[in-house]
């Protein structure tokens, strides 16, 4: 069974154990059925997001449709990569228009720093199998849906949702209008370069709100 996040997630995660069962389920009949081709990212870095982020230090909620699915890049955070690891042209985008917004370069393609500052960095599918783009989707897709929802319904303060793509925009029938939603097209240089991504000033928007709520801002760079 998955290791489930140690912090205030757990009440989540232990509400959907019957879920999370039948998700294990599914994915151990896809390694059958794939057998050889490997799955991203490692188990232990599966829950990524909620081990660094709690739920009741969420600030922003950036939302992404698929892990990446090439050796070494997921690292269980959406858009992120570790360091060293060659930058996928989504991340390029992303990097490129936030120095755009904020004047400043952000040299590290690991965004652990802004999951420990509250941004929840979500997968709508939080597996892969390598280079099947989307084999999981199904699989995980009522899950990270119920979270949420659970996400918007639960946490009473006005939070920020970053939502990049047609797929991420249909997320917005779960969240509250209370929330700040902020959108865009997807950074893949198919969309991206369509237009609709660029020079929106997503980052600098977000720490609007949130210094006008209270909130300390996300050092993004």
């Amino acid at each position: 069974m998955f290791t489930i996040p140690n912090n205030n997630w757990k009440d989540f995660f232990e509400n959907n154990k019957a879920d999370l069962t039948l998700i294990e389920e599914k994915l151990n009949n896809k390694k059958h059925e794939l057998n050889g081709i490997k799955v991203y990212p490692p188990e232990e870095l599966i829950f990524n997001a909620f081990n660094l982020c709690s739920l009741d230090k969420i600030k922003v909620v950036i939302i992404g449709q698929d892990c990446y699915h090439g050796p070494n890049q997921a690292n269980g955070l959406c858009f992120s990569v570790n360091e060293g690891i060659k930058y996928p042209p989504s991340l390029r985008n992303i990097l490129k228009e936030m120095e755009k917004d904020l004047g400043t370069k952000r040299v590290n393609s690991d965004f652990s720093d802004l999951a420990k500052q509250g941004v929840l960095l979500l997968n709508s599918s939080l597996t892969v199998h390598e280079k099947l783009a989307g084999s999981h989707l199904k699989i995980w897709e009522g899950f990270t849906n119920n979270l949420i929802k659970h996400i918007s319904d639960t946490i009473d303060r006005k939070i920020v949702f970053i939502l990049w793509g047609n797929y991420a925009k249909n997320k917005k029938k779960y969240i509250d209008n209370r929330h700040k939603i902020i959108e865009g097209t997807h950074p893949s240089p198919l969309s991206a370069n369509r237009g609709g991504f660029f020079g929106n000033s997503y980052f600098s928007k977000c720490n609007e709100f949130l210094e006008k709520n209270n909130y300390s801002p996300i050092k993004w760079v």
